[in-house]
């Protein structure tokens, strides 16, 4: 596939496709000092806003916690190179509770305080929960006493006492992190604003292949405590989020009809309900 045209001023060369989403292409580049960055070209598609609010995360964020944003044009960015190595591979590798401490770690510098005012065009929590307030409402119009209804209630009383209101990555999982020059960094964020147990979600329905894993209620307990920890809450309120995370996913699956998908998302959701209902 040939390369597009990059803008002439990043003075970049010899670009490699390394990657291609829904939403993206990924090439690897070099700099003129030699230096290794990637290139994200946005494609066409429904929801580029979400990228270019991760964008904007990026600039804001100035390299504390996630890679830099070294240049931006239209629907194109040039990113910090982030390294090879996934977070997934150390799980693989070193165990879950390694990888556990390192998001941790990684989710303590993405929060860190900033001099700098947060991008205005960030999305909030509850627009971003409207597909599960959605379905939750359409299950009760139906009589249906559902997960969705008892997530989306819980969502509701999450966003009704957030215990801080910051900018969030709205992705954080073991493949949008990397470990590269400057250590561990996450990637691809969407750009998100409201509580950030919210980020601590996602993890717990990761990684993709390994629902023995995210069944696991020993692991569901000992990542609510470690992510608790880290963001100053209870290991309850990290479940809660969780829940009404894998609820809002399982909602995205429904609405694309990926019956597969949305079953996986509300097993997982269930099992860390049992472990919530135990604290």
């Amino acid at each position: 596939m040939d390369a597009p045209a990059f803008p002439t001023r990043w003075n970049v060369n010899a670009p490699e496709l390394i990657a291609e989403t829904f939403s993206s292409r990924i090439w690897k580049v070099f700099r003129a000092d030699g230096s290794p960055a990637i290139v994200k070209a946005l494609k066409p598609f429904d929801d580029v806003k979400d990228e270019l609010r991760g964008e904007h995360f990026l600039a804001w964020r100035r390299g504390e916690g996630a890679v830099r944003l070294l240049g931006c044009d239209g629907h194109c960015m040039l990113l910090e190179y982030a390294g090879e190595t996934l977070l997934s591979q150390v799980l693989a590798e070193q165990g879950d509770s390694a990888a556990t401490a390192i998001a941790a770690e990684v989710m303590a510098r993405l929060f860190s305080p900033s001099d700098h005012p947060a991008p205005p065009d960030l999305q909030p929590l509850r627009a971003r929960f409207s597909s599960l307030f959605n379905k939750a409402k359409t299950d009760r119009d139906d009589g249906e006493k559902s997960l969705y209804v008892e997530a989306a209630a819980t969502a509701e009383r999450l966003l009704a006492d957030p215990v801080d209101v910051l900018p969030l990555h709205g992705d954080l999982h073991h493949d949008n992190i990397m470990h590269g020059p400057r250590g561990w960094l996450a990637i691809d964020p969407k750009g998100v604003l409201g509580d950030p147990g919210f980020d601590a979600a996602n993890m717990f329905y990761n990684p993709l292949d390994r629902d023995d894993l995210c069944r696991d209620p020993r692991r569901i307990a000992h990542m609510a405590e470690i992510f608790a920890t880290t963001l100053g809450q209870t290991p309850a309120a990290i479940l809660d989020h969780a829940i009404a995370y894998g609820c809002l996913s399982a909602s995205w699956h429904h609405e694309d009809r990926n019956a597969i998908e949305e079953s996986r998302e509300l097993s997982i959701a269930t099992a860390i309900r049992t472990v919530r209902l135990s604290l």
